[in-house]
């Protein structure tokens, strides 16, 4: 059985089937239902009159080839976008679990029974002391209790292997170094890919020189684990070496194929690909012509643009996924294709963000559409998705029962990026609090046009971390944890030890 429901879904049903637009054979367009089993392709009305997409009067970027893609991939904006940028209005599952709380797995030693009644007593520790004060100021606490961060990360804490140092700062704060010693509620939401959770989160943790959880970690392709219940052999695709195989195994995907096995299996199927006998040893071929492949996800960002797209393009005109097929009809026999983002950009250690994988899905698009004629039908997860936030609600809440033993979401939840198009349009559309930083995608001006942050644009994610608690918690709200402070004495600076 699935484990999410209808209301998980990343968005809502049509409650009305929208009509596609498609030429007859006298070259006029007619409103037709889509294929069974599929919604149909939302047009907007301005595409309904001759062949091709109309161009705005200001030229964009992608205006040579906006007939030839996917009428969702042209509107960024937050102004101009639909709920979702999914085709068809396709819902999205979510894994839903739930985790093991710490707070059942506490073991209580029994002093007495291991070092007799004579034993001497235990020193205060900073967690008791700590408690004492948040008891203490028990309004406040309840209100930093109330309150979480949701962290986008390239560009905002690290630029790809490297520090932002403003962000270990900040995460020592949300840790407990602040006057309560409480620890605020925090997650990492990322469109980064290409890792099991484990290993980035390793490596995030050492980078940021601060405690970095499973439990409290996204990754784009992490709510894309729902999909193993509904796959059986799968193309997966993206990240460097075998490494989204292992995600996917991780994953419970059962039968998981990657393109150097196709290639293994035909080299002429990537004629100006060089194949090592390297990656040949590494790979899993077999006869592709006789495997249906069910469905492609593309994990993580394309290392080999020409490869790649040939043998998605290849799938996606197949008969039901069976490579070296042609379909007589490329929409009702063509293969589910997912997305594990769609950033454009993304903030490398290059001064120049980088393209990501919504430019490589872009020219998929374009490719198929210019190939049949048709519209891509393809599913988005990673910010800004419905799916991924609800998704994050689910962790947020178990996060904040494994810190406070309370499994609710916080009524005030901070999001912080640097990307307008994908962090704070859809913390906007979510209903949390965006902040904008400086220090990735963002270079403009006081706040983006077209995706405004609704709580404001910081130089860094210390001074929104900052703003964000003195908004919850008062101005005065301190920021350093002070170990002289003596619960018992009422807050006055003396040595700890005179609590004993």
């Amino acid at each position: 059985m699935a484990t999410f429901d209808d209301a998980d879904f990343g968005v809502e049903t049509p409650t009305q089937p929208v009509q596609s637009s498609q030429p007859n054979a006298a070259g006029e367009h007619s409103a037709n239902p889509a294929h069974a089993g599929a919604l149909a392709i939302p047009m907007s009305p301005s595409s309904f009159s001759h062949d091709a997409i109309e161009v705005p009067a200001t030229r964009s970027p992608h205006a040579d080839a906006s007939k030839y893609m996917h009428n969702l991939s042209l509107s960024p904006s937050m102004r101009d976008r639909r709920a979702s940028r999914n085709s068809f209005g396709t819902s999205l599952p979510i894994p839903r679990s739930k985790r093991q709380s710490r707070l059942s797995s506490v073991h209580h030693i029994d002093r007495d029974a291991i070092a007799g009644s004579g034993a001497v007593p235990i020193r205060a520790t900073r967690e008791i002391l700590a408690a004492q004060i948040q008891d203490i100021s028990a309004d406040k606490a309840k209100k930093a209790k109330n309150m979480a961060f949701v962290f986008d990360i390239d560009g905002v804490l690290v630029h790809g292997d490297r520090l932002i140092p403003e962000g270990k700062r900040a995460l020592e704060i949300l840790n407990g170094d602040n006057e309560l010693g409480i620890k605020i509620p925090h997650i990492f939401l990322t469109n980064g890919s290409g890792k099991p959770e484990l290993a980035r989160t390793q490596q995030l943790a050492k980078i940021l020189q601060n405690p970095v959880n499973t439990e409290q970690f996204i990754q784009s392709h992490t709510p894309m684990r729902a999909l193993a219940e509904y796959y059986g052999t799968v193309l997966v695709v993206g990240g460097e070496g075998y490494r989204c195989r292992e995600v996917a195994e991780q994953y419970g995907f059962r039968d998981i194929v990657v393109p150097n096995d196709i290639v293994a299996w035909d080299t002429t199927i990537a004629p100006y690909r060089v194949f090592t006998d390297e990656e040949r040893a590494s790979s899993r071929p077999r006869d592709f012509s006789q495997v249906n492949i069910e469905a492609i996800l593309v994990f993580s960002d394309s290392r080999d643009y020409a490869t790649d797209m040939q043998i998605i393009i290849d799938l996606l005109r197949s008969e039901d996924g069976r490579l070296g097929t042609i379909a007589a009809d490329p929409v009702s026999q063509r293969i589910p294709i997912y997305f594990s983002q769609g950033d454009m950009l993304c903030p490398t250690e290059h001064p120049i963000p980088r393209m990501s994988q919504g430019t490589f899905r872009i020219g998929l698009e374009a490719m198929y559409k210019a190939l049949t004629g048709v519209d891509l039908e393809r599913v988005v997860y990673g910010k800004p998705e419905m799916a991924t936030y609800k998704y994050a609600d689910e962790v947020i809440a178990s996060w904040m029962e494994q810190l406070h033993g309370e499994e609710r979401i916080p009524e005030n939840i901070y999001m912080v990026g640097d990307n307008p198009a994908s962090d704070i349009i859809g913390g906007n559309m979510y209903g949390w609090n965006t902040c904008l930083v400086r220090t990735g995608v963002f270079q403009g001006g006081e706040n983006d046009e077209s995706n405004p942050a609704n709580f404001g644009v910081f130089p860094n994610v210390l001074e929104a971390v900052k703003t964000a608690c003195r908004k919850e918690l008062g101005e005065s709200f301190g920021f350093e944890w002070d170990d002289r402070i003596n619960p018992v004495l009422h807050g006055s600076k003396q040595v700890a030890s005179a609590i004993e």
